[in-house]
């Protein structure tokens, strides 16, 4: 397979320039009466072909590896593998050196893992998955001896594993709204983890998948979230529904965005919510009231409560995902601002700590530097050389 994506590199570069003179520019930010809170990525254009280097060869072996032909492989795509493989880079640069210099060119040995324990545990993969791998390839080495390169790509299987748990316990491989129903998706999180943005990029998405979406713009008590959030349903073509009153009711603008959105048939109601400390208990039960109404007006919704997480905040992150769990209902987990973080390992802790799928991440501030999580992809670039 990687033969043929060799020698059809200049066939696939026409036709991938065809299709990238064929997409339509995305239109210009939306302009504001008076200065209004910065909204980032949304001057982004479509993506656009760059050069054959690494990262595009890189990214197309990675599609090609889960079966991809190279005719089916998107512009969309490789973008966006270039931009997870740049994204986690921080967090690559000290784990992969550090994990090839303990790796070396010996058989794996006792020691070997020992030090492979302190670089897990160092890029905030937490002790419950560090355990679990270290103890999966303790049994291997234990059967049979186990050169570098096998050991390299058993370590992938095993973090893939992680990862992959909580998704398959969840039955829904790919979070997506269902169509014809009513689907209501609630943001949470503490403040500064993006959640505003995530939301805002969620609702691109949908559009661009063909959903067709609606904002609610619950978080009443944060400065200026009401416009950013408006300025992000503006770019995406999407309604938000809103109260311009101080400290609104977060419920009662949550009863009207269901009310609207059964009114007009929409599929995906996607609710934002002010940031809040875990340990603020007051406010952790404004989020079970909001969940109360939901369950209340729209029985037969398909609910998630998605929390959004900071990459950069590493172990604490963990910490939140375990306190945000019981209070908001927790279905599953985004992880933002990989770009700029040397913790990425965090969402292995997410998940085999937290045992929350991770359904979405992002890195960078673009509007399309959000993407549905894939396992594979995320240990290829985590890993990659």
């Amino acid at each position: 397979m990687l033969e043929q994506a060799a020698a059809q590199r200049q066939q696939r570069l026409q036709q991938l320039t065809a299709e990238a003179l064929s997409l339509e520019s995305e239109p210009g930010p939306v302009a504001a009466a008076a200065p209004g809170p910065a909204v980032p990525g949304l001057a982004e254009s479509e993506p656009q072909l760059g050069d054959f280097d690494d990262t595009f060869t890189w990214s197309a072996e990675v599609l090609a590896a889960q079966g991809r032909k190279v005719e089916d492989m998107s512009l969309e795509e490789i973008d966006w593998l270039g931009r997870l493989r740049r994204g986690l880079e921080k967090t690559r640069r000290g784990f992969v050196t550090q994990l090839l210099e303990n790796l070396g060119d010996d058989p794996l040995t006792p020691q070997v893992l020992d030090d492979l324990e302190t670089t897990l545990l160092r890029a905030d993969v937490g002790v419950q998955a560090t355990d679990q791998v270290l103890d999966a390839l303790r049994r291997r080495l234990n059967e049979e001896v186990v050169d570098p390169a096998e050991g390299l790509r058993f370590l992938k299987e095993q973090l893939r594993g992680l990862l992959e748990a909580p998704i398959a316990a969840s039955a829904a491989p790919l979070l997506a709204p269902q169509k014809e129903r009513l689907n209501v998706w609630l943001l949470v999180g503490v403040n500064g983890v993006g959640k505003t943005t995530t939301l805002g990029k969620l609702a691109n998405l949908a559009v661009r998948s063909g959903y067709s979406c609606l904002i609610a713009a619950a978080d009443t008590f944060r400065a200026a979230a009401v416009e950013q959030v408006s300025i992000w349903g503006q770019r995406s073509g999407v309604p938000v529904i809103s109260n311009p009153s101080a400290n609104a009711d977060p419920a009662a603008v949550v009863y009207d965005a269901i009310g609207a959105a059964r009114a007009k048939g929409t599929e995906l109601v996607l609710v934002d919510t002010a940031g809040r400390l875990q340990t603020k208990h007051n406010l952790m039960e404004e989020l079970t009231k909001v969940r109360r109404i939901i369950d209340k007006l729209a029985p037969e919704a398909v609910v998630e409560s998605l929390l959004v997480l900071d990459a950069s905040q590493g172990q604490n992150g963990l910490r939140q995902a375990m306190a945000f769990a019981s209070a908001a209902g927790l279905t599953g987990v985004v992880i933002t601002k990989l770009d700029g973080s040397a913790r990425g390992g965090v969402a292995l802790a997410v998940a085999s700590e937290a045992k929350l799928p991770i359904r979405f991440i992002g890195a960078g501030e673009g509007i399309r530097d959000l993407r549905p999580f894939n396992s594979f992809e995320f240990v290829e670039a985590l890993l990659a050389r």
